[in-house]
């Protein structure tokens, strides 16, 4: 019984398992790719990502602990001067499995193991796309929200030709001016004249107060005649 025993022994001994683990690890580190069984890649990637993110401090204590585990002085240093530098900023998942089908023979699933930093063709497709969370909604919203969307565009393509066919409308047909609109302009002046001409016969009317003079006198008469009759 495997009670408490997680660790996949891929049907080896703990030696032999170590020894292949190591080995695998230095051609990842050194290939930046390898083909193997997805068995093997999964215990695999658990055991060279703690590596590489000790690697990130570049110590002698570092490097010691990395030595004891690899025993290669050229993964080594290809891990400490150049892997190092690339996952700098990523914060763990440093390797990728790309599963290939069933091997012929004992139809064993292969896959290829790879570094994610070291795949140009993978990382130009990921920088490209946008890194944003996106909310799931139902077929129903989206179909709603499609409609509306294909209404609104076909409104404002209706309201757009209307208005380029009045604007090519008012350029073929100017407006011209009604002859009723010029003889009404050339009277106006002549109406203005005959406004101006008034006053002047209006003069009279403001020397009538005058004329009416004598008959506010009468009463001074009056007194006289009755001073001669007494």
């Amino acid at each position: 019984m495997r009670h408490r025993n997680k660790k996949k022994s891929l049907s080896r001994t703990s030696s032999h398992r170590r020894a292949m683990l190591s080995n695998m690890a230095c051609s990842i580190i050194l290939h930046k790719r390898i083909k193997t069984t997805v068995a093997k890649a999964k215990v695999l990637r658990s055991f060279v990502e703690p590596i590489i993110t000790k690697s990130k401090i570049d110590s002698t204590h570092s490097r010691r602990v990395v030595f004891s585990k690899l025993k290669n002085k050229e993964a080594i240093t290809e891990l400490f001067s150049n892997i190092s530098e690339k996952v700098s900023s990523r914060p763990g998942g440093y390797t990728r499995i790309i599963k290939l089908g069933k091997r012929l023979g004992d139809s064993a699933e292969m896959c290829f193991i790879e570094l994610v930093d070291f795949n140009d063709t993978y990382q130009n497709n990921t920088d490209d796309k946008k890194k944003t969370r996106r909310s799931r909604r139902s077929k129903s919203t989206a179909n709603k929200q499609d409609n509306v969307s294909d209404k609104t565009k076909s409104n404002l393509d209706t309201k757009s030709e209307e208005a380029s066919a009045k604007e090519v409308s008012a350029e073929e047909n100017p407006v011209e001016e009604s002859p009723a609109e010029e003889a009404s302009t050339e009277e106006a002046p002549a109406e203005e004249v005959s406004a101006e001409e008034t006053p002047a016969e209006e003069t009279p009317a403001e020397e009538t107060p005058a004329e009416e003079t004598p008959a506010e006198e009468t009463p001074a008469e009056e007194k006289k005649d009755k001073a001669e009759d007494k």
